[in-house]
């Protein structure tokens, strides 16, 4: 068994406007720091039309990638458009894709950015364009390569729109830790949905992890697991209402991938959220995703 992170350099390109929240420098910060120490990476290729065009609207993909969309629809996406946003988006899609691939080739694939799980069919939400976790699960079952994919999404915000996108499917299924008094506002219905009280700790998070690790593969069969390894589930994150400590972001990696091996099934995982002005704080937690990893599959 063997990893490999999946990376562009696209990934901190954008050009934001001032005090935007999303943390952009955080993915080349994350890439330096695994490239010093000496991570297997590799070069994120780009998704296809045809990828994304199977989980989301073409009409949407096409306004998208053009630039068509109404004013509306890139504000509630939360980034100004831009053709470099476009080619960042399809990267992450592809590494995710990337990921996912090698994952079931070789046991372990991760990228940098990744976890777009606010991403509903004809529309974006939440800085999150395409759905690349939905996208390569279908990528990976149109291509033969596995027939039942869980998707562990543990980022503090629902995955709702991995939610509604997988709605009565039965080959990929979602399963969601989240803030019930988070966002969104609404949630979605996921396969398995697990809504925390604001300020859970270490404890009662990895009891309740682990209880829904074991339903889901009582009640399922998959064949890969997804992982969305959101930081920011922990204590300081400006955007998150849970408390986990810097252990507890590292027992909850640990627990998923341990279950992960402990069913022999390939796993592929991607970063997701974390909200800091001071994005350097997020590098460690984010860390603690790659350095399980390395430890298991590396």
């Amino acid at each position: 068994m063997s990893l490999r992170i999946f990376y562009h350099p696209l990934y901190s390109s954008l050009t934001l406007p001032e005090r935007h929240r999303f943390p952009l420098a955080k993915y080349q910060g994350l890439f330096e720091r695994l490239q010093v120490q000496g991570y297997p990476l590799g070069e994120a290729p780009a998704a296809t039309c045809e990828q994304i065009c199977r989980i989301h609207d073409t009409d949407y993909v096409a306004a998208a990638l053009s630039g068509q969309l109404e004013a509306r629809a890139i504000r509630k996406i939360g980034f100004p458009w831009s053709p470099m946003l476009m080619e960042r988006t399809l990267r992450s899609v592809g590494a995710t894709v990337a990921a996912s691939r090698y994952a079931l080739e070789q046991g372990c694939g991760l990228q940098i950015s990744g976890g777009y799980h606010h991403a509903h069919r004809d529309h974006g939400s939440g800085f999150c364009l395409f759905n690349d976790l939905v996208i390569a699960a279908q990528a990976c079952l149109d291509e033969g390569r596995c027939e039942q994919v869980l998707i562990v999404d543990l980022d503090v915000h629902q995955g709702d729109g991995s939610a509604t996108l997988c709605a009565r499917r039965r080959d990929i299924i979602t399963l969601s830790l989240h803030g019930e008094h988070n966002f969104p506002h609404h949630k979605a219905a996921s396969h398995l949905d697990f809504p925390l009280p604001s300020g859970m700790t270490d404890d009662a998070y990895l009891t309740t992890l682990q209880q829904a690790l074991s339903l889901a593969l009582r009640l399922y069969s998959p064949d890969l697991i997804l992982y969305q390894a959101g930081v920011d589930v922990h204590h300081a994150d400006e955007l998150g209402y849970l408390s986990l400590s810097d252990e507890g972001v590292r027992l909850r990696d640990d627990m998923v991938f341990d279950c992960a091996i402990k069913h022999g099934l390939p796993i592929a995982a991607v970063p997701g959220g974390g909200y800091r002005r001071d994005w350097q704080q997020l590098i460690p937690l984010h860390m603690s995703l790659f350095e399980t990893a390395r430890h298991r599959f590396g």
